[in-house]
């Protein structure tokens, strides 16, 4: 069965580095919005399988599709495959320190339309892994109410500066503080041995103070909704985008 078989297709087109640019972006459910940015090797089926969860709490959950294949379980060779490609992306950056990814202004126009439709407070916007700090990028735009960082590892955590950069820009650095100051939350979750995290939670913790919502998990492993789910991890963000989200 196609896990996407009950999400209904579209395609969202933005800008990009000053061109055009479009990715397909599926929907389903009903109720506050939550926009879902997938992991690295893509859209696979333990990010649905999370998705369907938000759904079944009550959300209207967009996946949109940014790199690697779709609809697939997680795979090792996936990853080999799609990291080369996503490393020279000009949408995305795995390296740099104290710019913003490209992509995020696709991704706020996302935000922006579907809060437009939708209404309420604002929509949620999640990031995992290598997309993690994409939530961050996107709160800087009014119209998401509920961000939510999940282990995020980019840029790659080579170095002390990298380790602790949260792939935004200065001013995007000093919007996200703003806002979490008027008292716009961020929540993130990570395994505390995650290496690939860096430091990232320290800077956070130090820019936004009780603004950042912080759960560092016991034991070992990466992706805390996903391939080794946490049930606190789920639970803490299935109650962050209720408390949220709800006008």
């Amino acid at each position: 069965m196609d896990a996407l078989e009950t999400w209904t297709r579209s395609e969202h087109t933005a800008d990009v580095n000053g061109s055009p640019t479009t990715h397909p972006v599926w929907r389903k459910g009903s109720g506050p919005g939550v926009v879902v940015v997938h992991e690295m090797p893509g859209l696979t089926t333990g990010v649905i399988d999370f998705a369907e969860e938000l759904v079944a709490a009550g959300h209207t959950v967009l996946l949109p599709h940014l790199f690697g294949p779709v609809g697939r379980p997680f795979g090792a060779g996936d990853v080999l495959r799609t990291l080369p490609r996503v490393c020279i992306s000009r949408e995305l950056t795995v390296l740099r320190t104290g710019v913003t990814t490209p992509v995020a202004g696709w991704l706020r126009s996302l935000a922006r339309e579907l809060h437009a439709e939708l209404g309420g407070p604002g929509v949620g916007a999640l990031g995992m892994c290598f997309t993690g700090g994409f939530a961050l990028a996107m709160m800087v735009d009014d119209a998401v109410a509920a961000p939510v960082v999940a282990q995020p590892s980019v840029p790659f955590a080579i170095g002390h500066e990298r380790s602790a950069d949260l792939n935004l820009s200065p001013a995007d650095t000093e919007a996200v503080r703003r806002r979490a100051a008027a008292g716009c939350s961020v929540l993130g979750v990570r395994y505390g041995s995650d290496p690939a995290t860096g430091t990232r939670f320290d800077t956070l913790s130090a820019l936004l103070g009780d603004g950042f919502v912080r759960i560092d998990l016991p034991g070992k492993g990466h992706s805390t909704l996903t391939e080794q789910r946490s049930q606190v991890a789920v639970d803490a963000v299935l109650a962050f985008f209720r408390e949220r989200l709800r006008a």
